[in-house]
């Protein structure tokens, strides 16, 4: 494949101009830049791992997909072997990590962007002392970025073991005694199920429902593509349905996919109310209950943050108002791998391929246009 990626040979200002920057190397970040690539684009992806797929590889040990790997590839190259099993996050990180080599994408790993300013007519990005400028700026950091806990975690002693859930791995990190896992989303009934094996486990939550089928190989075949099709060509922008469903889908909590409730109580996990705060060693729950707890596992979500983000123009709801990931405000701004962009399956896979593709093409388009009347104004002169 013959790509124009971008050189970093960075001039006496010791900045580089690029056409895109695309922040985030994940499934996005990467599917963008292969249709980039195919467009001969000069363009550069800047990640702040150390290795493509690391937001994959740093999650907890035992994790694995909710879609089967026939949903799980990027353009240009599917996921390798058993098309119904569900990979594992690290084979999901390597995968990653071949496709950017296979496809020779000019991703810069170890590069945390600091800075992102936009001076009228294009973008500067700063990571250390290295420096960008841009037409365009993708933000394809995905949704997961400040690990989210309630103030009164602080409270808790310190011979308190306390976790959350971006940085548990396995209940080796964990001491002997009781543990309380914060949290009934997907994340805390998967981490409270693994738990329960060696520790006596407390889940405090309420969830939000659960998928009406039992996750596996049998809803890889069956149920699963249904549930895409909605998600990918019912639920979106451009039907009446989703336009109605999308905006109150944001606000809900996912339903459990893979650990039922059921599943939860057959191994011992004790369902609890909603913690209310914290005394001494204890936590004390919304029914007044108060739970002696030696490791707490917090599983109580992320805040969306872009701490480098220095656009004083941009409005504070300024990620609600856009248009198919381009920001109403600043249009040569992005959104990539974030849910309901356009359509409930925005977030999964194979949402971002198509949203990549989308971008992609209005990427190219603008670039025409700059490029026509570019070429106006110099006949005109």
């Amino acid at each position: 494949m013959n790509t124009t990626p971008a050189t970093d040979s960075f001039g006496a200002s010791g900045t580089t101009a690029v056409d895109t920057v695309i922040i985030g190397a994940g499934q996005s970040g990467l599917a963008l830049g292969y249709y980039l690539a195919q467009q001969h684009r000069n363009f550069v992806i800047l990640d702040a791992g150390t290795r493509v797929g690391d937001a994959w590889r740093n999650r907890w040990d035992s994790l694995r997909l909710f879609t089967p790997a026939k949903y799980d590839g990027l353009p240009g190259r599917r996921f390798p072997g058993d098309p119904l099993a569900f990979p594992t996050k690290d084979e999901q990180a390597d995968y990653l990590e071949d496709y950017a080599s296979r496809f020779h994408l000019p991703v810069r790993p170890n590069t945390a962007v600091t800075r992102l300013s936009h001076d009228g007519r294009r973008f500067h990005v700063t990571a250390g002392a290295r420096r960008w400028t841009a037409a365009n700026v993708v933000l394809a950091t995905g949704a997961y970025h400040l690990p989210r806990t309630p103030r009164f975690a602080a409270d808790l002693p310190s011979d308190v073991v306390q976790l959350h859930s971006s940085n548990y791995k396995n209940a080796a990190q964990l001491k002997p005694g009781p543990v309380l896992v914060v949290g009934l989303g997907n994340s805390g009934a998967e981490i409270a199920l693994e738990t329960s094996r060696t520790h006596e486990t407390w889940l405090a939550g309420k969830p939000s429902g659960e998928i009406p089928f039992r996750h596996g190989r049998t809803a890889a075949r069956f149920f699963i593509p249904m549930v895409r099709f909605a998600g990918m060509h019912v639920l979106t922008t451009n039907t009446p349905i989703g336009r109605k469903m999308l905006p109150k889908m944001a606000a809900m909590a996912t339903p459990l996919i893979r650990t039922k409730v059921a599943d939860l109580a057959a191994a011992g996990v004790h369902l609890v109310p909603r913690v209310a705060g914290v005394q001494g060693s204890e936590a004390m729950l919304d029914d007044g209950r108060r739970l002696p707890v030696a490791n707490v596992i917090w599983c109580t979500g992320y805040t969306e943050a872009y701490p480098w983000l220095d656009i004083p123009s941009l409005p504070a709801n300024w990620r609600e108002q856009q248009h198919r990931g381009i920001v109403d405000a600043l249009p040569s701004l992005y959104l990539l791998g974030k849910d309901v962009i356009f359509a409930a399956a925005s977030e999964t896979l194979p949402g971002v391929c198509r949203d990549a593709k989308y971008l992609a093409k209005q990427l190219a388009a603008t670039r025409a246009s700059q490029d026509a009347a570019e070429l106006q104004s110099r006949l005109a002169a």
